[in-house]
């Protein structure tokens, strides 16, 4: 079973940066696509961010295109979400999952298989 453990949250100011870090404890075929999901209090999840871990093919919501980055090291078995310019809105619990769907349904949460805990991330003066 493929687990995944995120780090990294916490309060930060408007105009602050955090990085998340999501560790994976194996990659397998099943597993192909990383992905970073957010759940804001009272919302439905919403996509953040994806990428294979191999090639350079990444994909943003327009929310967070220009702010933030997602990157891995395959070595580490670790997947990264850079975020910068954060603002009030982006105050949510971020998850990230591993799966493989077909990258055009890369968005869509029920095509990831396995799940991390989640970490809270507020932005708030």
């Amino acid at each position: 079973q493929v687990q995944l453990v995120e780090s990294g949250g916490g309060l930060v100011q408007p105009g602050g940066s955090l990085r998340l870090s999501c560790i994976v404890s194996e990659r397998t075929t099943d597993a192909r696509i990383m992905a970073w999901f957010r759940q804001a209090p009272g919302k439905e999840w919403e996509f953040v961010a994806a990428m294979y871990w191999h090639g350079t093919t990444t994909s943003y919501a327009d929310s967070v295109k220009g702010r933030f980055a997602i990157s891995r090291v395959n070595a580490d078995n670790t997947v990264f979400l850079e975020m910068n310019s954060l603002k009030p809105e982006d105050t949510a619990v971020y998850s990230c999952a591993a799966g493989q769907p077909n990258w055009g349904s890369r968005g869509r949460r029920e095509m990831y298989r396995y799940w991390g805990q989640g970490t809270q991330v507020t932005v708030s003066s």
